[in-house]
């Protein structure tokens, strides 16, 4: 067995794959994991509404991550912190988006996500809500580093992304890793007793804060080069990878 006591798993494009599913594989061994004292944890960009249904459906009733650290549950619908984003910086970040007319935009309030089509009802009212996260995708890469040159101009906004085609803006200093950090405080454990595995740059600070930092086949090269180990991808089982070989050091053994 293991010395860790906690895995941190990003969703997208890690332990979901392509068709968003968690494969029975994937299932297989974190229940593994679980039943032997490990709690497995989603450390994800999704808000909680987008990522409590696969919580459910794999029985975990274990601490939550979302939107990228944004909030911190100690268990399902139980929150434990929240950090949110100014409605000044969600205006101005919406701001941008005029320049860039075919740019998709969204943003995680705590309630609801408004998107570039469901922008209109909010109505200007951006004070009315207490935001979490903005961000925008678009598959001309030109677009997505003009909008993140002039962000980061600005200073005092956390930017990472999900896909080399999308921005994700978080309130500064929030992220996937202090979050964990935040976590493991009131969990009583060490950061140095975690995994964390992922595949974009929101993953990089929790990758490179943690016992063992661990990148999807599939992931960015910026996330390879930071982390300790790379596993298979996503499409390949890459979580069950991680738990054999780390969690229950099979080196040998066949998923």
């Amino acid at each position: 067995m293991t010395a860790y006591k906690l895995l941190a798993l990003d969703m997208d494009g890690t332990l979901l794959n392509d068709d968003l599913h968690i494969t029975d594989l994937n299932l297989k061994w974190i229940r593994k994991a679980v039943e032997a004292g490990v709690t497995v944890i989603f450390s994800t960009g999704r808000g909680f509404i987008n990522a409590i249904d696969y919580a459910v459906d794999m029985g975990l009733d274990s601490p939550m991550i979302t939107v990228n650290g944004g909030e911190i549950w100690s268990k399902p619908h139980v929150l434990l912190q929240r950090k949110t984003l100014d409605a000044d910086w969600i205006s101005k970040l919406h701001g941008v988006t005029t320049q860039y007319p075919n740019t998709w935009f969204w943003a995680y309030t705590t309630k609801r996500i408004y998107n570039k089509d469901s922008w209109h009802e909010l109505q200007g009212e951006l004070t009315a809500h207490e935001w979490l996260k903005f961000g925008y995708y678009d598959e001309d890469i030109e677009i997505i580093q003009a909008i993140r040159s002039e962000i980061e101009a600005w200073q005092g906004l956390e930017i990472s992304n999900s896909s080399i085609y999308n921005l994700e803006i978080n309130p500064l200093g929030v992220s996937k890793a202090s979050a964990l950090e935040a976590l493991c405080e009131h969990m009583g454990i060490h950061m140095d007793e975690v995994i964390a595995v992922g595949d974009s740059l929101n993953d990089i600070k929790a990758i490179e804060a943690v016992g063992l930092g661990v990148a999807m086949e599939n992931a960015q090269e910026e996330v390879k080069a930071a982390a300790d180990a790379v596993t298979f991808s996503n499409n390949e089982h890459g979580v069950a990878e991680v738990i054999r070989r780390y969690i229950f050091n099979e080196a040998e053994a066949e998923l």
